[in-house]
């Protein structure tokens, strides 16, 4: 028997039109690792996902055009929500991206 599935759902429309504007590829692997989190929950620990404290923790979403990332925490009730996403274009996720998704965080808990 299967059990629960988690619900995917978005902090905004603005974040998920920003979401679903990733190219392809990245876009791709993104709805590839959000199918697994509805059936395993949202610690699927490295490459899809990595913590980042305090409940945050990003989608590692990556293509051959490049990197996506979507920050996300999770609801009471198997809820996974997408607080941010953007295209990384350094190594380090910037603190400003960090920022914007801790703050929506917060909002919603």
């Amino acid at each position: 028997m299967m059990g629960m599935k988690w619900k995917i759902s978005f902090y905004s429309e603005k974040v998920e039109k920003r979401t679903l504007a990733f190219s392809a590829g990245i876009l791709a692997n993104f709805i590839h690792i959000v199918d697994m989190m509805e059936d395993l929950g949202p610690s699927l620990g490295e490459p899809y996902t990595k913590a980042f404290g305090n409940g945050l923790f990003e989608i590692r979403a990556r293509g051959k055009e490049g990197i996506g990332r979507s920050f996300f925490g999770t609801l009471k009730g198997r809820e996974i929500i997408i607080l941010h996403s953007f295209v990384k274009k350094s190594q380090k996720t910037p603190q400003k991206e960090i920022k914007v998704a801790t703050k929506r965080l917060k909002k919603v808990k």
